[in-house]
């Protein structure tokens, strides 16, 4: 079984407009609502390519009820845990000449709530995938992905982590299967301003030094470019179509991915479906669907 964690679920708002300009009362052409977070686009997409998963996580308030009333109704099980005070997030995307964010903190999870996920984690068996992905709430320690998989470190799972700085930094001791950073964040974590294939990959193999046995970089227009852990390295292009949309197109990476290893245990294999998974949904409005997938898959192989 696959299971994803997803700490701070969303409410995705997305409006598309002509032009955005500060200061005055700008009008939408379109407008889009997705239920989001990192873990949940990774459900969401490994059900279009016909594996299970759990989908692990928090809510609260009505955006919570929301986000589990339109959770149900997709492909996925999901059990997350009911908290007491505040809301799950609303994240706003403006889509105009450039794309704007404004993510919300998230609400407020206690002790004993945090307890309840990780007794969760006791089903989890050998053979299984953890993924771990996203920010978190800033009313949870900073070391909840430590306690995460410290809680699993005797389980022969393959654990997944996107992530960034100290959360991903400090999971690289329990030996991630994968960890997919993208080059701001390769940059971020290095404090080096990283632009060329050559640094790309340099740093990429500090990931491997320091503890990550796969690292798939993300490059956005310039494709992707994987690591393994076997020191061999793969790179895959992007296909030439209009991106519509580049929210969870990384999230949809990971989980073509974990797909493709699944299926053929093959990490050449796995990159090619992992970069069908994320261009699929950057040229869809939402993530990607499987008829998407397939199409640009015969590209790519």
């Amino acid at each position: 079984m696959i299971y994803t964690i997803t700490l701070n679920p969303s409410i995705d708002y997305i409006v598309r407009l002509d032009e955005f300009k500060l200061g005055i009362t700008n009008r939408t052409v379109s407008e889009e609502y997705y239920y989001g977070g990192k873990g949940i686009n990774v459900s969401l997409v490994l059900a279009e390519l016909g594996l299970k998963s759990t989908a692990y996580g928090f809510l609260a308030g009505f955006t919570g009820e929301e986000i589990k009333k339109g959770l149900s109704s997709e492909k996925i099980k999901t059990d997350f845990i009911w908290l007491k005070q505040g809301n799950s997030r609303i994240n706003i995307k403006i889509k105009a000449d450039d794309e704007t964010e404004i993510n919300g903190q998230g609400p407020f999870i206690d002790e004993k709530e945090i307890e309840m996920l990780m007794q969760k984690l006791e089903v989890v068996k050998d053979g299984d995938t953890l993924v771990l992905a996203g920010s978190i709430p800033n009313t949870l320690p900073d070391d909840i992905y430590e306690r995460m998989l410290e809680k699993v470190k005797d389980k022969d799972i393959k654990i997944v982590v996107d992530a960034t700085k100290k959360l991903l930094l400090n999971s690289l001791k329990y030996k991630p299967f994968l960890i997919k950073p993208n080059r701001q964040e390769l940059s971020e974590i290095f404090e080096t301003k990283i632009v060329s294939s050559q640094d790309t990959e340099k740093y990429a193999r500090k990931l491997q030094e320091m503890g990550a046995k796969n690292v798939l970089i993300s490059l956005g227009g310039e494709g992707a470019m994987l690591i393994d852990e076997n020191g061999e390295k793969h790179t895959e292009g992007v296909q030439k179509e209009k991106v519509i949309n580049t929210v969870g197109s990384g999230d949809s990476m990971v989980a073509g991915f974990i797909a493709g290893y699944e299926i053929k245990n093959d990490y050449s294999y796995a990159l090619k479906l992992g970069s069908a998974c994320g261009n699929a949904t950057a040229f869809l409005p939402g993530l990607a669907t499987k008829e998407k997938i397939d199409e640009l898959m015969k590209k790519f192989i």
